[in-house]
C-alpha cells in the first residue's frame, strides 16, 4: 500500500508539475508545462540585468529540489510530468531581452525555439540527463536554455536590423 504524501511532498509535486499542468496535459507535457515560464519570463525581463541574472539563477537552483522530490514521489526517472525544469528555467532563454516591448509573436518564436532546443538537446545537454535526481533533470535544461538564449538573441538582433 502506497504511503500518504506529506504536505511538503504534495507542494513540491504541484510546483514540479507546473501547478498540475504536467499531470493533465493531453500530450507534450513539457510544452504545456512550460507556459507558466512565459509569465515568469515577462516578470524577470522587466528587472534590471544586474538583478535579473541572480533571480533567474535562483529559480534554476530552486528547480532542483522540486524536481528531486517529484521524481522520488512519482517513482520514475525524469518523469515527463515533471516540468519545473521547463517553466522555472525558461527565463534563462530570454534573459536581457525586452519581452514587454516586443511584438507578442516574438515571445512565441522565443518559446518555440526554446522548446525545440529542449527536445533536440544538443551536446552536451542530452548526456547530462544521466546525472541522478533533480540535478540531472535540471542541468540538461539549463544547458539547452543557454543555447536557446544565444539563438533568441540572434533572432532579436536580426529583428532590430530588419526594422
Amino acid at each position: 500500500m502506497k504511503q500518504k504524501r506529506s504536505f511538503l511532498e504534495k507542494t513540491c509535486l504541484f510546483v514540479a508539475t507546473g501547478f498540475g499542468i504536467g499531470l493533465v496535459a493531453p500530450f507534450a507535457p513539457g510544452t504545456f508545462g512550460s507556459i507558466p515560464g512565459v509569465a515568469l519570463a515577462f516578470a524577470t525581463t522587466t528587472l534590471p540585468l544586474w538583478l535579473e541574472i541572480p533571480v533567474i539563477t535562483a529559480f534554476a537552483i530552486l528547480a532542483i529540489p522540486f524536481c528531486d522530490v517529484a521524481e522520488k514521489s512519482l517513482g520514475i526517472k525524469d518523469d515527463g510530468r515533471i516540468v519545473a525544469d521547463e517553466w522555472m528555467l525558461f527565463p534563462i532563454a530570454v534573459a536581457g531581452l525586452p519581452l514587454a516591448a516586443l511584438p507578442w509573436w516574438m515571445t512565441v518564436v522565443f518559446f518555440l525555439v526554446t522548446r525545440f532546443v529542449d527536445i533536440v538537446k544538443p551536446p552536451p545537454a542530452r548526456s547530462l540527463q544521466s546525472i541522478p535526481g533533480g540535478r540531472g533533470i535540471v542541468v540538461d535544461d539549463f544547458v539547452a536554455n543557454i543555447y536557446s538564449l544565444a539563438i533568441n538573441w540572434t533572432i532579436y538582433v536580426i529583428f532590430l536590423v530588419l526594422q
